[in-house]
């Protein structure tokens, strides 16, 4: 153990933590109920604030508005401290104290992390020390001396980068008009002229197309989902169309639309709704005649699903979060 704990002392980053980072840290915990879960959130912020220091120092990018730690909902209702870095996946900052040897790793963060890090910080709150990562956890407590340098961590992210998971698409997020890099308004699209289907204003796809447009509780847009050659270099159009219900779900409705010179979708083309697990949950398969198919289905606040288009053996999966 006092080896251990040498090795980590020896390759541990201390940071000072700014003025601005306490003023945020005490004004999210001052949104909190108790004392308790004040002193949670105050922790957790600033762990998030310093790992986002370290990685701009490192010239790596960071978006912290759409991270969880960052969304007050998601404050009150979870234990979360966890920093979106774009196109590489979401890390999650723990803190601890000073003299603590175990790090807790709440069950809520154990999913959609690319990697943990720890943050030791004393009583001043005036520095903190990064003491190192873990890629993935499998349980509640992480003896600190499990964790990896610093140095293997910024080459897990490199590797990450390298070979990037398709992000999680947080839809909660979209009824407060923050949208993913590449979903677009479908208007957007299709002033493209390339891309304007070739029934779009045929009678009964037309009042399809315009349900897309109803009320301000509607949110949608749009992402081209290019198959290659599987699909004469065309893509698809799909269409993720999301409004709250009265009992806290969300109805989710889900087309796939051909677009350009081609009329219709090719036979054999299938939209698929995969939950959590993995597991089937919705299929629609295009036939010869169709422009488009579709979806629809309600689910829970956190509810994690994906959809993937397919033809023959080539498919693209997108993956979100309700």
């Amino acid at each position: 153990m006092n080896n251990s704990t040498y090795q980590l002392d020896d390759s541990a980053l201390t940071l000072p933590i700014s003025q601005s980072a306490r003023i945020t840290a005490q004004q999210f915990a001052n949104q909190q109920p108790n004392s308790e879960k004040a002193e949670q959130v105050r922790l957790n912020t600033l762990a998030v604030w310093v790992v986002n220091d370290y990685l701009e120092m490192m010239d790596i990018p960071t978006n912290l508005q759409a991270s969880d730690s960052w969304n007050p909902i998601m404050r009150l209702c979870g234990n979360v401290a966890d920093l979106e870095v774009p196109s590489i996946g979401r890390l999650e900052c723990r803190p601890i104290h000073l003299h603590q040897q175990i790090c807790s790793i709440p069950p809520e963060t154990w999913e959609e992390r690319v990697g943990y890090l720890v943050v030791q910080f004393d009583e001043s709150l005036q520095e903190a020390r990064l003491l190192g990562f873990i890629p993935s956890v499998e349980n509640e407590t992480v003896p600190l001396a499990q964790l990896q340098p610093l140095e293997a961590f910024i080459d897990h992210l490199d590797q990450l980068a390298q070979s990037p998971v398709s992000p999680i698409v947080d839809l909660s997020q979209w009824f407060a008009g923050i949208f993913e890099t590449g979903w677009q308004t479908i208007e957007s699209l299709w002033n493209v002229p390339e891309l304007i289907p070739t029934y779009a204003f045929r009678s009964t796809d037309t009042v399809e197309l315009n349900a897309l447009n109803r009320p301000e509780s509607i949110t949608k847009r749009a992402k081209l989902i290019d198959l290659g050659i599987q699909i004469l270099n065309q893509p698809v159009m799909l269409i993720v169309k999301i409004s709250p219900e009265k009992d806290q779900q969300t109805n989710i409705h889900l087309q796939l639309h051909a677009t350009g010179n081609h009329i219709y979708l090719p036979p054999g083309v299938h939209l698929t709704v995969l939950d959590s697990s993995g597991t089937v949950f919705l299929d629609a398969q295009s036939r010869k005649l169709d422009n488009y198919i579709q979806l629809q289905f309600r689910g829970e606040p956190r509810e994690q699903f994906s959809v993937k288009v397919a033809i023959n053996d080539t498919s693209i999966t997108e993956h979100f979060r309700i």
